[in-house]
C-alpha cells in the first residue's frame, strides 16, 4: 500500500472515528432515515475514493478523498449502528451531522485540488495513454 493510499485511510478512519463519537456523545431528537441502497452507496464511494483517489500524486486530493470517504463511511456505519442518521447539529431549519460536513468539505477540496492538478500538469494532458 503506498504512503498516499495509506494516509488517505487514516484521514478516513480519523473522520469516521471523530463523527461516531461526536453522534454518540451529542444527543439529538432529530434522525433521518438512510435506505439500505443509500448505505450500501455510501460504502461504495468511499472505498472507490480510497482506492482511486490516491493513485494521483497530490496531496490535496489525498486529504480531499479522505475527509469525503470519512464522511460517507460515517454514514454508512450511523446508519447501521441507529438505524439511521442522527443529526446533532441544527441550525435554523436545517439538521445535519458532521457526517455530512465532513462531505462536503472533503467534495469541495477534492474539486479544487483537481482542478489546481490539472492546471498545473496541463503539458501532460495531451500525452497518450
Amino acid at each position: 500500500m503506498t504512503t498516499r493510499r495509506l494516509t488517505a485511510v487514516a484521514i478516513a478512519f480519523t473522520v469516521l472515528a471523530t463523527v461516531v463519537v461526536h453522534d454518540v456523545l451529542a444527543p439529538t431528537r432529530f434522525h433521518h432515515h438512510r435506505s439500505p441502497a443509500t448505505l450500501l452507496f455510501a460504502g461504495l464511494l468511499a472505498t472507490a475514493l480510497l482506492a482511486l483517489a490516491p493513485r494521483i500524486r497530490s496531496r490535496g486530493i489525498v486529504l480531499g478523498a479522505g475527509i469525503a470517504a470519512g464522511g460517507a463511511l460515517a454514514t454508512f456505519v450511523s446508519g447501521l449502528a441507529w438505524g439511521g442518521v442522527p443529526d446533532p447539529l441544527v441550525h435554523g431549519g436545517i439538521a445535519f451531522n458532521l457526517a455530512d460536513v465532513a462531505i462536503a468539505a472533503g467534495d469541495a477540496l477534492l474539486l479544487v485540488a483537481a482542478v489546481v492538478y490539472a492546471w498545473t500538469n496541463r503539458a501532460r494532458l495531451r500525452e497518450p495513454v
